[in-house]
């Protein structure tokens, strides 16, 4: 990895499938990916992704998530994936991301679609 400067950022996003299959799966990590780059300008000159973090809830398991980022080859990083815990009452069928990116000062911008807006009403698209 390129010397690129000394910040390092934690960038947060989430979204829901409405079913547990592939199709599903990828349309919405893809989805949730390129938003992801896009708003926090990931170029791989000035910003890089180190690493991806990945956790979906216990009632994904129809498809792997951290797959489709490493076929997408949207961005080229260590891809870590975990299942979240089986809390009652917590949000169904979801799917979260967290990047670091390493690059310089910028202010991250999370995102967070479909169902998951309602995860964190206040970094969500209006």
């Amino acid at each position: 990895m390129k010397d690129i400067g000394n910040s390092i950022v934690a960038v947060r996003g989430a979204t829901t499938v409405v079913r547990d299959c592939k199709e599903e799966i990828e349309s919405k990590t893809k989805e949730l990916i390129e938003r992801l780059i896009a708003a926090n300008n990931l170029d791989g000159q000035n910003r890089q992704c180190v690493s991806i973090l990945i956790s979906t809830t216990q009632d994904i398991h129809s498809y792997y998530p951290a797959r489709v980022i490493r076929e997408s080859r949207l961005l080229e990083a260590p891809l870590f994936s975990c299942a979240e815990p089986a809390i009652e009452g917590a949000l169904p069928l979801c799917i979260r991301i967290m990047l670091t990116i390493s690059g310089e000062n910028f202010i991250a911008k999370h995102i967070y679609l479909h169902g998951a807006a309602t995860l964190r009403p206040d970094l969500a698209e209006k």
